[in-house]
């Protein structure tokens, strides 16, 4: 079992960080990515400064997660201009979205990261800066986002869950493809100890 799991494992093993001591934050959100040696925790952090809407990213990233960042971009603007993400009050007349640059931040930026799993964790990021409200850090996700905001299933689904319950996360949210199709191949351990909430859209994630 996931218990013994440290029996079988070399003492030099980092392991998952647990975010049981973690506070909620704004501009922090907890993704889950699949690497060589199985799941793990991917912190993503976000940031706005006062711009013109200029985007920029840091933390060795591949060309496939630079798209899906743009892609959740375009997402959390349209979400903002259809009146679904409320942002603060102001008098400017251009979109609050324009009024700022952007700079979105995946810690580790010795490790290579690529793909679009990251998707509306990225959505949920940009939404939280630009509302200003905290996003719980008990909580994960993984999907990819499309442009009209359907979240698409992704793949590794046993190796984050096993991160994510190692982790001490509560709630994870999945594409609704994976929850239907994959949750067979989950652990019971892990299925128990983690609330698994299928999401078909990006206002299903940001709720």
């Amino acid at each position: 079992t996931l218990k013994n799991l440290e029996k079988y494992l070399d003492k030099g093993y980092g392991g998952i960080d647990s975010v049981e001591r973690e506070d909620d934050k704004i501009g922090v959100v907890n993704g889950l990515a699949w690497t060589a040696v199985g799941g793990d925790l991917l912190k993503i952090e976000a940031i706005k400064i006062k711009g013109k809407g200029a985007l920029t990213l840091t933390g060795s990233l591949g060309d496939v997660m630079k798209e899906s960042a743009r892609i959740a971009l375009s997402n959390v603007r349209v979400m903002i201009d259809e009146g679904k993400l409320i942002t603060p009050q102001n008098d400017e007349k251009e979109p609050y979205y324009k009024q700022f640059d952007i700079h979105i931040h995946f810690p580790a930026g010795a490790t290579p990261k690529d793909g679009p799993s990251a998707g509306i964790a990225m959505v949920t990021v940009l939404s939280s800066i630009l509302s200003q409200r905290k996003i719980r850090h008990d909580i994960a996700m993984t999907g990819e986002v499309s442009l009209i905001g359907d979240v698409l299933p992704i793949g590794g689904l046993k190796e984050k869950l096993i991160a994510a319950y190692k982790a001490k996360i509560k709630k994870v949210l999945i594409p609704q493809k994976n929850y239907d199709r994959d949750l067979d191949d989950i652990p019971d351990e892990v299925k128990e100890g983690l609330e698994i909430i299928p999401v078909k859209r990006v206002e299903e994630v940001i709720k």
